[in-house]
């Protein structure tokens, strides 16, 4: 299924309020930030407007920060801390897309997964996270419908796909839209349907140096964290090894496990509220938070806030 919302940057300015949406949430003041020039970017006809009221949603999203509730229904937690994990993630620049932000003309964003991105467990197509993901980035860069600039996410997730489905409809779902961006969200279905991890990381690599090969960015997403993954036996090798292969070939991440953990442990919202009865897919929720993290983070690789302001 195909979501398309095209949208203008431009607008005037103004400022978010934090939502008080999820549970242990409390309004905080807003903060005006000054704003960032893209790196590499090429020269433009209209500046870019300041992005204002960035801090209160990006800081919750992705630092998660509230108070700390006791959670006994979450799966169990491995490895560094999630806030260490969140906190150590610097990402990339992203230098297509940052050129792109800097000039008239539709940036493109694929969205490639399985049904995380395409949305299982959701309300409805307008509340998977791409979606989502889309119209945050036009709040967050104050878009008008009088601009010269725009915006597209494109939804190519598809539900139960591994990595050996993925790559067998890369080129006709993913290269023929000639992105500018494609957030590929992978490792969940992998470790559920026995697809050695060797095997998923050939095919993982395989797929970015493709994509990278046309010109455009990539960002990577990691498994969910949720009783039914950490279940399998090994499922947590397939997260790890796409780590691994995110820092051999300098692809950033968005460490959604990580994230959830935090979410969770500073009381922004609970498992229940986070992920479905299934025990794997993300609820409205969940998958607008991780709309919010995604779109903190894209807009950090391409240089328009600081990796320090989005984590604080």
């Amino acid at each position: 299924m195909i979501m398309h919302n095209v949208f203008n940057l431009g607008g005037r300015r103004g400022a978010l309020s934090q939502s008080s949406q999820f549970p242990g949430n409390t309004a905080r003041p807003m903060i005006a930030i000054k704003r960032f020039t893209p790196f590499h970017a090429e020269p433009r006809s209209m500046p870019l407007r300041p992005l204002l009221g960035l801090m209160p949603l990006a800081a919750l999203a992705i630092a998660g920060i509230g108070p700390a509730l006791a959670q006994p229904d979450a799966p169990p937690v491995t490895g560094q801390a999630p806030t260490e994990r969140v906190a150590e993630r610097v990402p990339a620049k992203l230098a297509r897309l940052a050129s792109m932000l800097g000039q008239d003309g539709d940036v493109r964003i694929v969205a490639f997964g399985s049904s995380s991105t395409e949305g299982a467990g959701a309300s409805s197509p307008a509340m998977a996270y791409p979606a989502l993901l889309e119209r945050d980035l036009e709040e967050r860069l104050q878009i008008g419908a009088s601009s010269r600039r725009s915006i597209t996410v494109i939804n190519r997730g598809k539900g139960g796909d591994t990595s050996e489905e993925m790559a067998k409809r890369l080129e006709r779902d993913v290269l023929a839209e000639r992105p500018d961006l494609v957030i590929w969200q992978t490792g969940s279905n992998d470790p559920l349907r026995g697809v050695p991890v060797e095997r998923f990381v050939e095919l993982t690599r395989a797929g970015i140096q493709a994509i990278r090969a046309t010109g455009a960015d990539v960002v990577l997403m990691d498994q969910q964290w949720c009783r039914k993954l950490s279940g399998v036996d090994g499922a947590e090798r397939y997260g790890e090894a796409l780590h691994a292969l995110a820092a051999e070939l300098n692809v950033p991440v968005i460490r959604r496990r990580a994230l959830m953990q935090s979410w969770v442990t500073h009381g922004l919202m609970t498992p229940a509220q986070m992920i479905g009865p299934d025990g794997l897919h993300m609820t409205d929720a969940g998958y607008r938070q991780l709309a919010k993290a995604a779109a903190a983070q894209i807009l950090v690789g391409a240089g328009l806030i600081q990796p320090t302001l989005a984590r604080n």
